[in-house]
């Protein structure tokens, strides 16, 4: 049985915000976490929030858009949600050992420029911090 702590990120679509913080979760701290995503309405990895994490070096290797029903049954030290929406939709997702809610602008509907790389410069800023926070003692 692993020793890392489970990890799962909920946005809506489990296309671009939740992707990147699986893929930067899995880049930020391999040996402690095992990084997972899922959407409560999933559809496909955006592009470019493919592409902003290649820029930063972050694999994207193994990503793809899935459903929290995939997961059923699982359990987890914790469940990040990246959007008020899927806060609401995920409140009481079963297996969750600590419910966190963090909210990041959909960049797809950001009208700011170079919006996929500010997001992921969020996310990755806020899971540094998460890392450091959770750290097991």
């Amino acid at each position: 049985m692993s020793t890392k702590s489970r990890v799962l990120f909920v946005c809506v679509t489990n296309a671009a915000r939740s992707q990147m913080a699986e893929a930067l979760l899995r880049h930020t701290a391999p040996d402690q976490y095992d990084a997972f995503s899922a959407g409560t309405k999933p559809g496909a990895v955006d592009p470019y929030a493919q592409s902003a994490l290649d820029q930063l070096g972050v694999s994207t290797e193994g990503l793809r858009s899935k459903s929290v029903d995939e997961f059923a049954g699982q359990t987890f030290d914790f469940v990040i949600t990246l959007c008020d929406k899927a806060a609401l939709e995920c409140h009481a997702l079963p297996g969750a050992g600590e419910f966190i809610t963090w909210n990041f602008q959909d960049p797809a509907d950001s009208p700011q420029p170079d919006a996929y790389r500010h997001t992921l410069h969020e996310i990755h800023e806020r899971i540094k911090m998460f890392v450091l926070v959770k750290r097991k003692r």
